[in-house]
């Protein structure tokens, strides 16, 4: 099983329900609010992200034969967490959620970033 190919169908199915639950069915709901831009935001970086997941799992297919790198576990786990905490937060902030969560949604970010950072990291050949 490929680990980054599950989170990427799931990352991609859940953004694709999310970005059209806001598109459609809290319309009303997001423009009254004002928040249709951030729920976009949101939708738009976690669809991103099941998209790179999509690219980190042909990757780790097409160097099968050298080995998975833990490098790829990490970057999966870090752009999940990402978009969790960071679409997950604007989501929740933009339908009224607690004000507290305001600060998630950066540590989302960063840990979206360090992802990004490891897969820079993965591109130069691993000692052996």
């Amino acid at each position: 099983m490929s680990y980054p190919m599950l989170a990427a169908g799931f990352l991609g199915l859940t953004g694709v329900a999310l970005g059209a639950l806001g598109a459609h069915g809290l319309k009303a709901t997001l423009i009254e609010r004002g928040m249709t831009a951030a729920w976009d935001s949101a939708a738009r970086y976690h669809l991103f992200q099941a998209i790179a997941l999509l690219a980190l799992a042909a990757w780790e297919r097409a160097n099968a034969a050298a080995g998975t790198p833990r490098s790829v576990r990490w970057i999966t786990h870090l752009w999940c967490a990402g978009v969790v905490l960071f679409s997950g937060s604007i989501y929740w902030l933009a339908l009224g959620g607690p004000r507290w969560l305001g600060p998630v949604t950066p540590v989302g970010g960063v840990a979206l970033m360090v992802g990004w950072l490891l897969a820079m990291i993965a591109a130069f050949p691993r000692r052996t």
